[in-house]
C-alpha cells in the first residue's frame, strides 16, 4: 500500500510541477517581436561586409594537413625561441 500511495504522491508532484511550470512560460505566438533584434542584424550584416572573409583553405586534404603542420612547426619554434 505504501508503495501506491508513493507513486501517487510522486504523480500528482510531478503533474503539479508540470503545470506551474507550463503557465510560466508564455507561447511564442503571444510574444511581440524585438526591434532590437533587428538593429542588431543590421549591425552584423554591415560588420561581415567591412571584415575580410577568413583566408581561403588550401585545395585538398594532403595540402590541408601540410599547411596546419607547417603551422604547429612555426608555433612550436616560437615558442623555443628559435
Amino acid at each position: 500500500m505504501r508503495r501506491l500511495t508513493a507513486w501517487l504522491a510522486g504523480a500528482a508532484g510531478g503533474l503539479a510541477a508540470y503545470r506551474a511550470l507550463a503557465r510560466r512560460r508564455p507561447a511564442a505566438a503571444e510574444t511581440e517581436p524585438d526591434e532590437r533584434a533587428d538593429e542588431l542584424r543590421e549591425r552584423l550584416a554591415r560588420s561581415r561586409e567591412a571584415s575580410p572573409g577568413p583566408e581561403p583553405e588550401p585545395e585538398g586534404p594532403d595540402a590541408r594537413r601540410r599547411s596546419v603542420h607547417d603551422r604547429a612547426r612555426a608555433a612550436i619554434d616560437e615558442m623555443r625561441g628559435e
